[in-house]
């Protein structure tokens, strides 16, 4: 499945990921306003075997079939 992938400018290491480029139709309007201004970041091509750094592939896939978009929020801080 080909998505494209845009960082979140106002939040570090926050990721959209939507099956169309630049296609923000899908995007709750609080959700996209949340994310700031986006910046595009490359094209992927996921398929449910392709190892991602942070998230399951097949989740990302089932969000993007389903919902239109995937978000990646930032790693979690670990306390001590």
């Amino acid at each position: 499945m080909q998505c494209f992938i845009y960082k979140s400018l106002k939040k570090d290491y926050l990721y959209l990921y939507i099956a169309i480029q630049d296609d923000f139709s899908k995007i709750p309007e609080e959700l996209l306003t949340s994310l700031g201004r986006l910046e595009f970041v490359m094209p992927l091509d996921i398929t449910p075997e392709r190892k991602l750094a942070r998230e399951v592939a097949t989740k990302v896939i089932e969000s993007l079939t389903t919902k239109g978009f995937f978000v990646q929020l930032p790693p979690q801080k670990e306390t001590a």
